[in-house]
This record gives C-alpha cells, structure tokens and sequence, in this order.
C-alpha cells in the first residue's frame, strides 16, 4: 500500500510539472545548482575592474559566475552563454559601446533560440540609457547608484520570478 502511495505522488508530481512546465526551469535552478550568470565585456571597452568587482560580488553571494574577459562580440557571448546553460548573461558598461551591441546580442539570441535574459551594468550607465534599453528589453540595468544588495536582489528575481528561494 505504500508504494501504491507513492506511485500516486509521483504520477500528481509529474502531471503538476507538465503543467506547470514554464515555471519548471526556475524550480530546477532553486534545487539543482546556482544562480549561473556570464559577465562579458563587449567590443574594445578595455574597463575591466568594475567586471571583475561583480563578479566577486555575485560569486559571494553564492552565484556561479563565468567570467569571460574582455574584447567580445555579440555571436561569442551568445554562443558562450548558450553552452554554459546560463541562467543570465551580464554585459558590463564602462565605455558606451554596449549601446550598438545591443540589437545584436537580440538577434543572436534570437537565432539561436535561448531565452536568457540580458543585464547591463556599470559606470556609465545613466537614467535615460537605462530608460532605452529596458523598452529596447535588457532585463535590468544597472548605474553607479545601484547597491550591491539591489543588483543581487534583482538578478535573483529574473531568474526566479515567482518569488523562489535561491542561495
């Protein structure tokens, strides 16, 4: 009778997943791994400190972090993202650059068929940018005025939008 038990859990489980299907991949992050996250810098902007300093941050605040240098393009981040199955890409902003990178790093996205939302951080990031790049749909934008709290807090929320628990 036990088992019977538990064949009928498993058999409500499986249909409450398949239901709920488009909130699984955040449930999955909750249980099987970390916040995974790409921190990229785009094209010549050589600004790495600021990169490097979130890193640090979003890795302390228990979050996986691959870091991936400077001097990227759009089709490489993309690509890097793709295959390290990240949950957020983060493209840091120290020079204006990432603005005419934008639409690309949509379109690769898009032809490639990931659905992970893109972040933007750093220095140079004013009010009107941000304004322009969340109708342009960056998930979140980060200024100089930003805490750390608030940039962890909000990346959470991306990845686990219905309120979940993560590290």
């Amino acid at each position: 009778q036990l088992v019977r038990q538990l064949v009928c859990c498993v058999r409500l489980m499986v249909r409450l997943m398949i239901r709920w299907r488009g909130c699984l991949r955040h449930w999955m992050v909750d249980i099987a791994r970390p916040i995974k996250i790409l921190v990229a810098i785009l094209g010549t902007d050589q600004h790495e400190v600021g990169a490097l300093a979130i890193s640090a941050l979003l890795r302390d605040a228990g979050m996986e972090v691959i870091y991936s240098g400077r001097f990227n393009l759009p089709a490489g981040v993309v690509t890097s993202a793709v295959q390290e199955d990240v949950d957020v890409i983060g493209i840091s902003a120290h020079s204006w650059e990432y603005l005419h990178y934008l639409d690309d790093i949509f379109t690769e996205l898009t032809e490639a068929g990931a659905c992970i939302p893109v972040v933007v951080g750093g220095s140079v990031v004013t009010q009107s940018d941000k304004a322009g790049m969340l109708a342009q749909g960056i998930a979140a934008a980060f200024g100089p005025r930003e805490s750390a709290s608030e940039i962890v807090a909000e990346i959470r929320r991306l990845v686990m939008p219905e309120g979940g628990k993560t590290q």
